[in-house]
């Protein structure tokens, strides 16, 4: 399987997300701006949960490239402390059991888990959880 975008992750493993450091101020972003401005910064595994919510609607296509059935999904800002916020879903967790400032790890994850060549998307476990 291949990652959703290129440049997403690094190449090793467990692989991590690939973000933007600004060469003049040092401020870190999620995901690394094209340009000369930045260069690609490998950000942090592991964070906690900052915020989140319940996708319980297909988003619009496009950009969606997900199954065709729906089923709801945890999303989440995921602080990775001293560098950023960043948007994922959350995976292998009951919606009942999440909680904010839950730690939580980077996994990959098919976008389509019931198709053979899906691609892959961040998203975060609680920490300890194995996929």
């Amino acid at each position: 399987m291949r990652p959703i975008a290129e440049g997403l992750f690094t190449d090793e493993m467990p692989p991590r997300l690939v973000g933007g450091r600004h060469l003049t101020t040092g401020r870190i972003v999620f995901p690394c701006p094209p340009g000369k401005a930045y260069e690609p910064y490998p950000l942090g595994r592991s964070g906690t949960v900052w915020s989140y919510t319940i996708q319980r609607y297909r988003p619009k296509s496009p950009p969606y490239l997900g199954p065709e059935a729906f089923r709801p999904w945890p999303v989440a800002y995921v602080e990775l402390p001293g560098e950023v916020i960043v948007e994922a879903r959350l995976t292998n967790v009951a919606f009942e059991d999440i909680k904010i400032g839950m730690p939580v790890e980077l996994v990959q994850i098919p976008l389509d888990p019931d198709a053979p060549d899906s691609v892959l998307i961040p998203a975060f476990q609680p920490v300890g959880d194995k996929q």
